[in-house]
């Protein structure tokens, strides 16, 4: 469901700048090289829509700060960045490959939850008349997480990172926001606890596409941080809107809507129900992990490295209904 509070928003971006699933899905979506930057790997998949392929690496790669399907979409007036990858490199890369591809300014850089191969490139995007938006719970993700990040993610953030180079946002969603970007509309939402606590979704109404970043993983495992049922909730709501394509997190970069989320679907709803036998039959955690999900191993890339931690989190969850 979306997240409860009732908060609309319009912003138009003339007036902003005057205040300063598998491979044949990916095969049947039609897209195109784009010019690039460095050989940054870019594709437009649709007018004016152009995704950057993440690659399918584990977070213990050398390459993790580049595992996002990342991108951006240009109206007349104004360019909305969508996520600006795992570190600052990453970052300057894709506005290297922007300024490559269109004489149009930046004015947005929208954040679709907390993970760090998702925001960590914003600081490469800050400066005048660049607006961050986010979740209405993104800002708090933010400021919880910062001390971690700069811990953790030192080679990412670069050796003179301080916690004000975790940009967080400056507008939020509560429920609804629209954009106008001149002559292209992006109609933003704001869920709750699915993924993460802070997945935002992005609606371009001129192509019809659906940019879901990590609501949808296709070909690497989903990773559950928010909620397993909340999760599934979204999806059944998400499934229900009409779009031309899609626009995973994790996967290729475009595929068609709602078949691109077939198999999320079945892993999500195999943990829910699976998990809920065992709890029925009065399984421990440990014997439930040991065994839910099997069948899906060899459909999801990565698999070992998130599977048993998707079990646990679900088992935390659904053992109190």
């Amino acid at each position: 469901m979306t997240y409860a509070r009732k908060t609309a928003g319009f912003i138009h971006a003339g007036a902003l700048q005057r205040t300063g699933v598998l491979l044949f899905l990916l095969l049947a979506v039609p897209f195109a090289r784009a010019a690039d930057s460095d050989g940054f790997n870019l594709s437009r998949v649709a007018p004016g829509i152009y995704v950057h392929h993440g690659r399918n690496v584990s977070l213990q790669d050398p390459h993790r700060d580049d595992i996002a399907n990342i991108g951006f979409i240009v109206g007349r007036d104004c360019v909305a960045v969508i996520d600006t990858g795992g570190s600052i490199r990453i970052g300057k890369e894709l506005r290297r490959a922007i300024l490559a591809t269109t004489s149009v300014p930046i004015c947005y850089v929208i954040n679709t939850h907390i993970h760090f191969d998702h925001i960590l490139g914003n600081a490469a995007f800050a400066g005048p008349g660049v607006v961050f938006i986010g979740h209405a719970r993104l800002a708090s993700a933010i400021k919880a997480n910062r001390q971690y990040f700069l811990e953790h993610f030192r080679k990412e953030l670069g050796p003179d990172a301080t916690a004000a180079s975790i940009i967080g946002p400056d507008k939020l969603v509560h429920d609804h926001m629209k954009l106008d970007l001149g002559d292209r509309v992006l109609r933003l939402t704001a869920w709750g606890p699915a993924h993460t606590r802070s997945d935002l979704t992005i609606y371009d109404e001129k192509t019809r596409t659906l940019w879901l970043s990590d609501l949808l993983f296709m070909q690497r495992i989903p990773a559950l941080d928010g909620s397993l049922k909340g999760w599934l909730a979204a999806l059944d709501k998400l499934r229900a809107q009409p779009a031309a394509r899609a626009i995973p997190g994790h996967g290729p970069v475009s595929a068609p809507w709602p078949q691109a989320a077939t198999d999320e679907v079945r892993y999500l709803t195999t943990l829910r129900d699976q998990i809920r036998a065992g709890l029925k039959q009065g399984q421990f955690m440990q014997e439930i992990i040991d065994h839910v999900g099997e069948k899906e191993k060899k459909r999801w890339l990565l698999y070992k490295t998130q599977h048993k931690r998707n079990v646990s989190r679900a088992f935390t969850e659904l053992e109190w209904e």
